[in-house]
Parts: C-alpha cells; sequence; structure tokens
C-alpha cells in the first residue's frame, strides 16, 4: 500500500517538499587550492577553501564569466570581478568593513589600522581583524590585502600560506607589464 504518507493522501503519492534554499556550489582548480564557490540562485555568496556542508554540488553551476574571470585573477592579474555578490550574514559593522575592501589597489596592502580608520572606527582595528576572518567572499572581496602594522601578514581565514601567496601573486603580476586588466 505505499508508505505512510501515501496511506494518509488515499494512495496518492505525498509531494517532496521544494528545499527551502537554493543554495549550491561549485568547484575551480587554482594554483593556490581549490575554490568553492557558493550562489544562491545566480548570486554568489561564498568562496571558500573548504567544501560546503550541507549544500548540493552543480558541476557548471557556476557562472562561465566567473570562472574565467576568477582564472584571469590567477594567471593574467585580472583585476576586478562583474560578478553579482551578496553579503547574506554578517552584522552592519561586518559589511560595512567587507565593502571596504574594494578600496585597496590590486597589488597594494593596507593596514587593519587603515582600514578601521577608512569605515570611521579608528580604534576599532581588531574588531575589523575579526570581522575580515569571517569575509564570505575573499578574493573578489580582497581581505587579504589588509596586514599588520608593522609589516608582518597577521591572520587569513583560509591560513597565511594562503594570504602570502596570493599578495605575492598580485604583486608580481602588478610589476610584470601591470597584469593585463589594469584598472583605469
Amino acid at each position: 500500500m505505499g508508505n505512510f504518507a501515501e496511506q494518509i493522501n488515499h494512495g496518492v503519492p505525498a509531494k517532496r517538499p521544494a528545499p527551502a534554499c537554493k543554495e549550491y556550489f561549485d568547484v575551480l582548480e587554482t594554483p593556490v587550492g581549490t575554490l568553492h564557490l557558493v550562489f544562491r540562485a545566480s548570486v554568489l555568496t561564498g568562496v571558500t577553501f573548504d567544501r560546503p556542508q550541507g549544500m548540493i554540488f552543480r558541476r557548471g553551476g557556476a557562472a562561465p564569466v566567473l570562472k574565467k574571470e576568477l582564472t584571469e585573477y590567477f594567471e593574467e592579474g585580472r583585476r576586478e570581478f562583474s560578478c553579482k555578490t551578496s553579503f547574506t550574514g554578517g552584522s552592519e559593522f561586518e559589511r560595512r568593513v567587507w565593502s571596504a575592501l574594494k578600496e585597496v589597489p590590486y597589488g597594494e596592502t593596507r593596514t587593519y589600522k587603515w582600514l578601521a580608520d577608512r569605515i570611521g572606527r579608528p580604534r576599532a582595528f581588531r574588531a575589523v581583524g575579526n570581522a575580515l576572518g569571517k569575509n564570505p567572499l575573499p578574493i573578489i572581496f580582497p581581505c587579504h590585502r589588509i596586514i599588520e602594522s608593522d609589516g608582518s601578514l597577521g591572520g587569513y581565514s583560509s591560513g597565511t600560506d594562503i594570504k602570502r601567496r596570493l599578495i605575492k601573486l598580485e604583486y608580481y603580476s602588478r610589476q610584470s607589464a601591470g597584469g593585463i586588466y589594469s584598472a583605469k
């Protein structure tokens, strides 16, 4: 006679509930490791080096233009990304910190204190560091460009080795021919 739901519905199979969220991820192999690109519908909501838990993997789910642009970032020095992004979490303060990252030029670094000053909270440099550790869209919103006032790297959610490699990649790309995708 079928399962219990079919019995209650007089032999008609029960409809499966639609997924509550249409989040999925795709992957991109890069020189610094596998990037997991997280989407809600067609909007990029996360970039992580760790495999997202409880989400559907959809090969080819990422917009081809995003994968192309990220590949160009790693191989040719692309400086800007055209994909739609959204911060689906974070406090107002964290979102201000993340948004301000776009002001740090490609191939350059700034300090936690500089970023705190930039968002109008000059004494909040430690809170800025904590917010950067929660940045859901690294590389797109380049938190790796923020370092300590003494020139040391500081932290990075995916490890200081990856942070160092991203800084070097940008520095050397900028030094050699300025990269194909130079800012105007």
